[in-house]
């Protein structure tokens, strides 16, 4: 018996130092999330984000090199979780305007929602747009890309250049997203509803177009 549990006993500290990791680089984005909201990216050093946890100075450097590198992951990670209810949006939509306004609201509204995000981005627009990927490239493009294919494949919408207009989307929402943020109070509906009236008189002249 005692030579069976050796293994298992042998993998208890793995798994607790796995647990320690996750948790400290959870602090660190934690407390990035805030101090760059409350500071702005410029005016945030490494020293100020680790004095918001309870880890050593040192720490940091296991889990991020530098504080872009910490700013970049907060906003991949809120990008995934945006990218999630944007498409569910688009899978349960049953008209052309119901895909383009359901997309954009999930989009805006996710940002509103997310108070930390929120803050973070009206703090630091220009910062984001330096550091981040060009909006109209990456895995969200993808998706929207293979839902507009889907979706002219099935009829729903008039055949066009989906490389064009997938990043066309993704670009009109994330400049006007970051605008949204700007207003007090931000207009989840006039963003979506501007959006959606490009798009939709934009694919209504492609259709006429091909007719």
């Amino acid at each position: 018996m005692q030579a069976n549990d050796a293994p298992a006993q042998a993998k208890a500290p793995a798994s607790k130092r796995q647990r320690t990791k996750q948790a400290n680089r959870q602090a660190i984005l934690d407390a990035a999330r805030e101090v760059f909201a409350e500071l702005g990216y410029g005016a945030t050093s490494v020293r100020d984000i680790i004095r918001g946890t309870d880890l050593a100075a040192g720490t940091f450097y296991n889990y991020f090199p530098d504080k872009e590198s910490v700013f970049r992951a907060l906003i991949d990670e809120s990008a995934l979780r945006a990218r999630a209810v944007v498409r569910d949006a688009r899978a349960r939509a049953t008209t052309l305007e119901e895909f383009v306004s359901g997309g954009f609201r999930a989009y805006f509204q996710s940002i509103v929602e997310d108070v930390a995000l929120f803050n973070l981005m009206r703090r630091n627009a220009g910062t984001i747009r330096t550091l981040t990927e060009d909006p109209a490239l990456g895995a969200g493009v993808i998706d929207l890309a293979e839902d507009l294919e889907a979706a002219i494949r099935r009829g729903d919408l008039p055949p066009f250049d989906v490389e064009f207009m997938a990043g066309a989307m993704a670009g009109v929402g994330f400049e006007v997203g970051m605008r949204m943020v700007d207003r007090d109070p931000p207009d989840v509906d006039a963003a979506a509803a501007f959006a959606t009236d490009v798009f939709l008189g934009g694919i209504e002249r492609l259709a006429r177009r091909r007719g």
